[in-house]
């Protein structure tokens, strides 16, 4: 059996590993004040070309959102996504159980429309009973969304407009940044997140960290964030093994260079389904793929490849995802190859 189900299948990159170990009898104050956190901070800041930015790293991507907004947001207000956003279908509705509700726009391919932002914005403010309704106090995206499409940087642009015009911030969750970022389709940096975004997370779970998520506040953090981390859960007592990963992702460019690897793979799985005459639900330039199988080719995969069903269409068709990762090879591609 060969999976593609996800890009979180396999543990964390051997140049983590043997650091972990290299350290391990190391003491160190813990709480995310250790020696391995401050570099990593410091590799990151770099990396962003944003010197004075907080940097602050939580456990898993749904502590991350969670914390994050909850403590971005008053009580009376919401989190503004694309109605396929992560946090509107699958966080277990976790933003709502701090009290937010997450306030649904349409989805174009998993992305928000910055036309669609400012009409909805329009429209509430227009509504002379709007005290009585959940305020919007933030717009959520993620880079790349849940269909492994990408944002332009014209698009976040406009989207920063719109954020500006109305004076709410900008959240990109980037549990898969480091996809997006080596995607040939994109021409977004992590400086250029850095100049539009309040906020961004860079995901490690998914780009070759056993677990956690960097959080980057360009122009500076809540107050007490560290202390809601706390409070969310998503703070280690031994900080030093998020920050030994993020430590080394961020040298040497590891980070880019397995995200490259998972992207290069992943269009020649592409390129493979379209080959053997499969259809596309939609085009993707990053390590999601989405491909339709009718239920007599799901058949055939059964027992040999794993992957995920994401829906079923009216005519039987089910929508499904092969996902590559910083882990995947060449003969995983060519095993599939095969089976097809």
């Amino acid at each position: 059996m060969i999976s593609f189900t996800c890009d979180y299948n396999e543990g964390a990159h051997p140049l983590i590993l043997k650091r972990l170990l290299e350290t391990n009898l190391q003491q160190e104050p813990g709480y995310g004040h250790d020696a391995f956190t401050a570099s990593a901070r410091t590799r990151i800041r770099e990396a962003c070309a944003c010197p004075s930015a907080e940097v602050f790293l939580l456990t898993g991507g749904t502590q991350t959102n969670s914390t994050v907004i909850a403590t971005m947001l008053r009580d009376y207000q919401g989190a503004v996504a694309a109605e396929t956003g992560h946090i509107a279908v699958h966080e277990a509705g976790a933003v709502e159980y701090t009290g937010h509700k997450v306030l649904t726009l349409p989805s174009h391919d998993g992305k928000m429309r910055a036309d669609d932002l400012r009409a909805y914005l329009a429209h509430y403010y227009a509504d002379g009973s709007y005290d009585h309704m959940v305020f919007p106090g933030l717009v959520y995206i993620s880079f790349p969304t849940e269909y492994g499409t990408l944002y332009s940087l014209s698009e976040l642009q406009a989207l920063r407009a719109v954020c500006d015009e109305y004076k709410l911030p900008l959240f990109v969750d980037g549990a898969r940044l480091g996809y997006g970022l080596m995607s040939p389709a994109c021409d977004v940096t992590l400086q250029d997140l850095a100049a539009l975004c309040d906020v961004f997370t860079i995901g490690g779970t998914k780009v070759g960290a056993l677990c956690g998520e960097a959080v980057v506040f360009p122009h500076g953090a809540p107050d007490h964030f560290f202390t809601m981390v706390k409070q969310h859960g998503a703070l280690l007592a031994k900080g030093r093994l998020l920050g030994i990963q993020f430590d080394v992702l961020f040298t040497d460019g590891l980070y880019f260079k397995i995200a490259q690897g998972a992207i290069d793979l992943a269009m020649q799985l592409k390129d493979l389904f379209v080959s053997k005459g499969y259809e596309l639900f939609m085009d993707s330039h990053t390590n999601q793929q989405f491909v339709l199988l009718t239920p007599e080719a799901m058949q055939r995969l059964e027992g040999k490849v794993a992957y995920e069903v994401w829906d079923t269409l009216p005519d039987g068709r089910a929508v499904t995802r092969f996902a590559t990762s910083w882990a995947t090879t060449p003969e995983q591609v060519d095993a599939l190859a095969h089976i097809l």
